[in-house]
């Protein structure tokens, strides 16, 4: 009889994935809620009102999966990111600076993405060792593997610090709503269709026997 393919069997899909990562498609609406709730208050209202229901929204949605027995690490990200970038658009009265936290992290993670190529050391295939295949590193022996993981990462980089400067931009010339709005369209839709490819081209290497050398 034959044995299945430990590939198949350690690789979880793509909704998996997600659903472990972002909280399944619940999760994504959660944490766009509080910045969507936000936005909508700070173009009919003002400052204050928009920074009183986000962070209320996002405490509520965290009080719900409390209630519900639900796994809360999601929410209290969701919460803890939205409460800094309140909090410094508090101090400073400014609401462009409700954003300023998430693109200071965008221009760091992006950062690290590449610095992490340039030392040979692929951040996304330890976050895929990490993710999904239980705390191994067998891809670092697997030249095939490390070059994969090499161009993903310069991939997943320089999307993060195209979509962040897009951001940016927008807060240097002080454009509140605009800014608001890219914060939701190039959130997690990016993100999910960086993770849909990346799951696709490890699939598609390790399914693929390493030609023999002539």
């Amino acid at each position: 009889m034959t044995q299945p393919d430990d590939d198949e069997e350690r690789l979880p899909s793509f909704a998996e994935q997600m659903a472990d990562q972002l909280g399944g498609w619940r999760g994504l609406v959660e944490s766009s809620v509080p910045v969507m709730v936000f936005v909508v208050v700070n173009i009919v209202a003002d400052l204050n009102p928009a920074l009183i229901a986000s962070v209320g929204i996002a405490l509520a949605i965290a009080a719900l999966r409390l209630i519900q027995r639900r796994p809360i690490r999601h929410a209290v990200n969701g919460l803890f990111g939205v409460g800094i970038g309140a909090f410094i658009a508090w101090r400073t009265g400014d609401e462009k600076d409700f954003y300023l936290p998430g693109i200071l992290y965008g221009i760091g993670y992006g950062l690290a993405l590449l610095a992490s190529v340039a030392i040979r050391q692929p951040l996304v295939g330890w976050i895929w060792s990490v993710i999904v295949a239980g705390g191994k590193a067998e891809w670092r022996t697997d030249a095939r593997l490390i070059r994969l993981f090499s161009r993903l990462t310069v991939l997943w980089g320089v999307v993060w610090l195209a979509k962040v400067g897009v951001q940016a931009g927008l807060y240097v010339a002080d454009q509140d709503t605009a800014l608001g709005i890219a914060r939701l369209v190039l959130g997690y839709p990016p993100y999910l269709l960086l993770l849909a490819f990346t799951v696709w081209a490890v699939r598609r290497v390790t399914r693929t026997p390493e030609a023999a050398p002539a």
